[in-house]
């Protein structure tokens, strides 16, 4: 019996060696030149891959295994490859290894390379390619390392572009590896609309365009003839993050609808917590010169005026216009002085209080049905004091991430 119990160990011991976690093993490049092809500098790696891998996100049956996903930087030609030191056998280890190519495969589209100098031939043709759609916006950065300002255009697009379909649809497969509740987008659907954001570099004297990020936006359609523009997916690539793309391509996006009179307002789908603080940011730099926005205004609470014209003239909806007016009232708010720094607590607690209010309701309401009146008050007692704590909680992020737009604003 122990015989047994201590060979099991070692077999599954050795199964063991063959799992690999597959956000380590999924190497991701965008290439430019073909030296980027050995250049680990140029390697990035998923943050998620459980919507491929399953939750726990591992491969099984590899020891060693490397799976290669590069990417021509601007058309996104792309290189799939598998690499392991070994593999199990069903013969010897009567286990299978997962198939790990199929899983891949569901989710690039056809058409890619399967070796190195296939690829190295496209890079030479990439001279070629060039952005898709309509230039919207043109702005540059400085970037320390080249010791020089590099620039980077936004771009509008659509199914009708000669060559589009297919692009987008080897650009959606980073959404797997970075977006934590990724889908694909129906892209029959004529109500999708693309914003893209190129960055331009040289190469051997020309000007060559490489992908840095994107936005999908849907057009919900308004009774009786306008239209609720609502942001889908927004990612950019993590070669370019945290050098001010998002907010140059979300207030581009804004920008854009702005001009449009059929328009009612911009919203968003499911935001993260990252796109908040980048919406929060962006809107309030856009609204920050309206003139129902001066300080004196911003202490007189929040306003219909407000409301009407950073939607009519920004395309903000009332929901991010009552954020906006916090962020700037705080701004506007000595919160040393002790009188307006409760006027400001107040006020934005009245507003965080509103869904607790809803659910005090529902609450009292079942436990008339269900409670003696007495046990009833004891517990909304305790409700409330929770209740208290959890505002307090909730107010003092909101000012710790208000504190941080406005630091970033007074660095615009």
């Amino acid at each position: 019996e122990n015989l047994f119990l201590s060979g099991l160990t070692a077999t599954e011991k050795k199964l063991a060696e063959y799992k690999c976690n597959t956000n380590e093993a999924i190497q991701l490049k965008l290439v430019r030149f073909p030296e980027d092809l050995e250049d680990e500098n140029t390697t990035f790696n998923p943050e998620y891959s459980h919507q491929v891998f399953g939750d726990d996100e591992v491969a099984f049956g590899y020891k060693g295994l490397k799976i290669l996903l590069y990417y021509i930087a601007g058309n996104l030609s792309t290189l799939f490859r598998i690499e392991y030191a070994s593999k199990v056998n069903e013969k010897f280890d009567c286990v299978e290894a997962d198939d790990v190519e199929s899983k891949i495969r569901e989710i690039i589209p056809p058409g890619f390379c399967t070796n190195t100098d296939d690829f190295v031939s496209l890079l030479e043709k990439e001279v070629n390619f060039k952005p898709f759609g309509m230039l919207l916006h043109t702005y540059s950065i400085h970037n320390e390392e080249a010791g020089e300002d590099i620039t980077y255009q936004i771009y509008k697009a659509d199914m009708t572009c000669p060559g589009f379909r297919e692009y987008h649809e080897r650009l959606q497969t980073f959404l797997m590896w970075f977006i934590e509740t990724a889908s694909f987008i129906d892209v029959d659907d004529e109500r999708w609309n693309y914003f893209l954001v190129f960055e331009k570099y040289n190469k051997d004297g020309a000007t060559l365009f490489a992908t840095v990020g994107y936005m999908t936006v849907y057009n919900y359609y308004v009774y009786p003839d306008k239209t609720r523009p609502r942001v889908s997916q927004m990612l950019i690539l993590p070669p370019f993050q945290g050098e001010g793309h998002g907010a140059q391509l979300l207030e581009t996006v804004h920008r854009y609808y702005m001009s449009s009179p059929t328009v009612l307002d911009i919203t968003a789908e499911d935001p993260s917590e990252n796109y908040v603080k980048l919406r929060d940011f962006v809107l309030v730099k856009l609204c920050q010169d309206l003139l129902c926005f001066s300080p004196v205004k911003l202490m007189q609470g929040f306003s219909q005026e407000m409301v009407t014209e950073a939607q009519q003239k920004l395309k903000i909806n009332k929901q991010h216009t009552r954020r906006v007016y916090e962020i700037l009232r705080l701004r506007a708010t000595n919160m040393g002085d002790a009188e307006q720094s409760r006027s400001y607590r107040l006020d934005v607690k009245r507003r965080l209080i509103g869904p607790y209010k809803k659910k005090q309701r529902e609450l009292a309401k079942m436990r008339r049905c269900l409670r003696p009146e007495e046990m009833t008050n004891q517990l909304n007692q305790i409700d409330l004091n929770l209740q208290r704590e959890q505002l307090e909680e909730s107010f003092q992020q909101l000012v710790s991430d208000y504190r941080r737009v406005l630091e970033r604003l007074a660095q615009a």
